[in-house]
């Protein structure tokens, strides 16, 4: 048996809700197939190679900095070390400018028209994915509507990780040390992932049984993997998907995350009726958990980002 399963979103089987409900009480991964969205994902990959192929003048005026924390960057830090990595990071597209955080490249022609239509289809399907989660955990209608995943909090990302340094050389000296791995392990502090990859694979997770176990490429699928907010609700019956990236040796590798979050002003704590009367952790908001979470990813503060163990209950 395949330890990541795959789904049908638009037809699921009890066999299949049973493969997934184990898969993430293990290591947090599935896919899913029946999405419909086929040429939308075609589109968004050949807008985000033609982005990254784009050389400085076309990223440079969108470089993130202390002001400015979205659009293209090139020394993201993991765990305060370097990854092997260049990204583009957004919110969603159909925010007016004068109220978005956005920066959009002048290159590729129709980039950011692409990257709406992606958003929309993909908030869509969030919104599914997390009402199937709900499914195998067997909560009420009360509960599940209580629990969920709005696209006004969700960010999506484009990953380029080329072979070796994505920073050129004569500019690392002052930089954080680069990484062991492409990406280092980490999880993802929203609800759910949901993940585009190329065809050259490199994806771990890390199961609870089985150690690193690959995550591979399979044509038309996406990826799902549970976040932090997740494992939360769930009082640790799932877990968020700790995962890493091995180092690209002969091919650059390609993925998108959509990373799909809780309400902005959401109180983060177990289920009651997961919980059984014993939570495993006390109560925070989004707002001080995704602080904590993404203030070092831009620069080094000297100390490890924060974790949803930083909330645990002593039992």
């Amino acid at each position: 048996m395949n330890p990541v399963p795959t789904i049908d979103i638009g037809n699921p089987s009890p066999t299949s809700l049973d493969a997934v409900g184990t898969a993430c009480a293990d290591h947090g991964f599935f896919l899913l197939t029946g999405h419909g969205i086929d040429d939308v994902i075609d589109d968004t990959w050949t807008a985000t190679k033609e982005f990254f192929a784009s050389g400085p003048s076309n990223k440079e005026p969108i470089r993130r900095n202390a002001d400015a924390m979205l659009g293209w960057y090139d020394r993201e830090l993991t765990k305060r070390k370097r990854d092997h990595k260049e990204v583009f990071d957004f919110f969603d597209p159909s925010i007016p400018d004068d109220r978005s955080p956005n920066q959009w490249p002048t290159r590729p022609a129709g980039f950011r028209t692409t990257m709406n239509e992606f958003f929309d289809g993909f908030a869509a399907l969030a919104a599914k994915t997390l009402e199937l989660i709900h499914v195998t955990l067997d909560v009420s209608p009360d509960v599940a509507d209580a629990h969920t995943n709005p696209r006004e909090t969700s960010t999506v990302r484009l990953n380029h990780y080329p072979v070796g340094d994505p920073v050129p050389e004569a500019e690392r000296p002052e930089l954080n040390e680069l990484g062991d791995v492409a990406l280092g392990p980490h999880t993802d502090p929203g609800v759910l992932t949901l993940l585009l990859q190329d065809e050259t694979g490199g994806l771990q997770a890390r199961s609870r049984t089985d150690g690193w176990i690959d995550v591979d490429p399979r044509p038309g699928t996406i990826v799902v993997n549970i976040g932090d907010t997740l494992q939360v609700w769930t009082n640790d019956r799932y877990v968020a998907a700790v995962h890493r990236v091995i180092p690209m040796t002969t091919l650059s590798r390609f993925s998108i995350p959509f990373f799909s979050n809780p309400p902005r002003d959401c109180v983060i704590e177990p289920i009651a009726a997961l919980a059984a009367g014993r939570p495993h952790y006390r109560r925070f908001t989004w707002r001080e958990f995704i602080k904590g979470r993404t203030e070092d990813n831009f620069a080094d503060y000297g100390v490890d980002d924060m974790q949803i163990s930083d909330f645990a209950v002593d039992r």
